[in-house]
Parts: structure tokens; C-alpha cells; sequence
């Protein structure tokens, strides 16, 4: 390929901004006259290769943009300590389809049981099949929404949480909240009901959920909502970090010499 047809299929693929094609085109080239590969063969293997590197950089940034654990993944997650009614809604929830019915994940357990990771684990799988999720503390989100309440701008923060199809809310009532707190995630829940998931980690049961919100009506009022087309898994598990803890601290028997 003479220098002149390099320079303008390449100024060409910058414009279309096909950087795989620009990247390998020579490469591909090289392996089509190797293997006598018809035409279109050959393009078909330049746009395959770019629609896969495109994929790729996609779920990278779905994966950057979702704040998610990425330690805490499907792989890593011991499932053999989880009982089968645990790890059967779990898998079910692999598909995505609670995302297209803008249902909510609420799962509860106690300290240490593994709550957070098994909703990161869930969520990583769902992004990398594409799936736009967002996950946050509930202490950092209601910081967030103050902030832009202040500000004014707190329907553009509820706009921008919109494009999210998931929003994981980590450690609902861990830490204890102000009224004024409450309101606005009270506002957020509202906003997304039945227009988008919430997936919400807690270790306070429904019954407990007034320390939480502090009222019984808006209390009453948020359960409804979330309820209302949800999964509940109840992870009532023994406390990983515990037995992880035991384990390392169990003698080490030597033989003896």
C-alpha cells in the first residue's frame, strides 16, 4: 500500500473515529492476503474487532462510573456459605430483568454478613452486561443531596440519579441521620418510584425503619414505595468478618519432630 493510500485511509478513520480499524487495519491486512480472505472477510474482521474494543471501553467507563467495589465481584463471592434460598434470588438476579420492571432489591442482614458484597458482585455482572448502575453510601448520598439542595439545584441531582437504571444505596441506617437528611433521600425514593431500581442494603429490619426516617407516616410512606415491586433477600448469615477473624487467629498445630 503505497504511502499516499495510507495517509488518506488513515486521515479518513481518525474522522470516523474508527481507532481499532486505524489501529490494526495493516495487521488485519497482512492475515486476509495470508489466508485469502474475500473482501468481505476482510471487513467483516476490521469492524468485528472494532465493535468488540468499543464494548470493551464501554462497560470500562460503566464500570468507572458506578463507584462499585470492584474487589467485592461475583467470583469472589463464597456462595457455599450462603443457604440455597439466598443464592436462588441472587442468580435470578443476574438477567437484569428487575431493571427493566424498575424493581427494587432490599437486602437485609447483619453486620458482616456480606450485604454489600453481594449486591456489588450482582451489580458488577449487570454492567458489564451493559447495564448503568450507580451505587453510594447512604451517608455520602444524603450529603450529596443536602449539598444540592442548598444549592438549589436539587431537581437537577434527582435528573442526573434519573440516568442511572440502578441506584445501590449501601448501609441504609448505619449511621443515624438528622430529619432534614431524611427528607431529601425520603425525595429521592419518591422520585424513582416505579421509574427506576433501588437496590438498598440495611441491617435494621421494616420494624426498626423509624430510627431511621423518624416518622411514622413518611416511614410508612418510603416502606410502601419500596416494597411495592421488590426483592427482599434476608441474609441471616453468620458474621463473615468474624469467622474470618477466628480463622486467623486459630493455633497452628506443628507436628512434632
Amino acid at each position: 500500500m503505497s504511502k499516499d493510500v495510507t495517509a488518506g485511509l488513515t486521515r479518513c478513520l481518525q474522522e470516523l473515529r474508527l481507532a481499532t480499524v486505524r489501529s490494526q487495519y495493516e495487521a488485519v491486512a497482512r492475515q486476509a492476503t495470508a489466508e485469502a480472505w474475500s473482501y468481505a472477510e476482510f471487513l467483516r474482521e476490521l469492524v468485528e474487532r472494532e465493535c468488540q474494543q468499543r464494548q470493551h471501553n464501554r462497560v470500562e467507563r460503566l464500570l468507572k462510573g458506578s463507584r462499585l467495589h470492584l474487589e467485592k465481584s461475583w467470583s469472589a463471592l463464597d456462595l457455599k456459605r450462603l443457604p440455597a434460598k439466598v443464592v436462588q434470588p441472587l442468580r435470578g438476579l443476574l438477567s437484569g430483568d428487575f431493571l427493566d420492571r424498575h424493581e427494587n432489591v432490599l437486602v437485609f442482614g447483619p453486620p458482616g454478613s456480606g450485604k454489600t458484597h453481594a449486591v456489588s458482585a450482582v451489580c458488577q455482572e449487570l454492567v458489564r452486561a451493559g447495564r448503568r448502575i450507580r451505587s453510594t453510601t447512604c451517608s455520602l448520598l444524603v450529603q450529596e443531596l443536602l449539598k444540592a439542595k442548598r444549592d438549589l439545584r436539587l431537581k437537577e441531582l434527582l435528573r442526573e440519579l434519573s440516568r442511572w437504571e440502578g441506584l445501590v444505596i449501601d448501609d441504609l441506617g448505619y449511621v443515624q441521620q438528622s430529619r432534614e437528611e431524611m427528607e431529601v433521600l425520603f425525595t429521592l425514593l419518591a422520585e424513582r418510584y416505579e421509574q427506576g431500581s433501588v437496590l438498598i442494603t440495611s441491617n435494621l429490619a421494616f420494624s426498626q425503619w423509624e430510627q431511621i426516617f423518624k416518622d411514622p407516616m413518611t416511614t410508612a410512606a418510603a416502606i410502601d414505595r419500596l416494597v411495592d415491586h421488590s426483592v427482599i433477600v434476608e441474609l441471616n448469615v453468620p458474621s463473615y468478618r468474624a469467622e474470618a477473624a477466628k480463622r486467623s487467629k486459630a493455633p497452628v498445630t506443628r507436628d512434632e519432630p
